[in-house]
């Protein structure tokens, strides 16, 4: 008996938002963000310090995306100089359960994954220099 593969249709509404969702939660800078501010509300300044590698724009636009989807708020003090606060809303904590599971399977897993990809990168590298060899 053959079996039809089965189509998922990527252009339903429902996929659609789907997607729009997983590209928001799953970059790895709103992972860190969400977990960091798991701890409780931080400050721009505090965020940046604690992320190694992100850039003041993609923080910014990473906070400004998340608050888009109303997982972060960002609360503004009229200080000088402005004091800003940002802080997981109700949504957004939601999302730690799910983004702590995640990292917590990555930990458990990760010498796995580098021996995985060793083999990967091992295996490419000696079909690569047989197709130089050949051409």
């Amino acid at each position: 008996m053959t079996t039809t593969p089965r189509r998922i249709r990527v252009n339903e509404e429902p996929c659609l938002a789907v997607r729009a969702v997983l590209d928001r939660v799953g970059d790895k800078w709103s992972v860190l963000l969400v977990s960091l501010l798991g701890e409780g509300t931080m400050r721009f300044n505090e965020l940046r310090r604690s992320i190694e590698g992100i850039s003041q724009r993609m923080l910014t636009l990473t906070l400004r995306g998340l608050e888009r989807d109303g997982l972060v708020s960002r609360t503004v003090y009229p200080t000088i100089p402005p004091r800003v606060d940002y802080a997981l809303t109700e949504l957004g904590r939601t999302l730690l359960d799910p983004v702590r599971g995640l990292g917590s399977w990555a930990d458990k897993h990760r010498t796995e994954i580098q021996q995985a990809r060793e083999r990967f990168d091992k295996k490419h590298a000696r079909q690569k220099k047989g197709l130089a060899a050949a051409g």
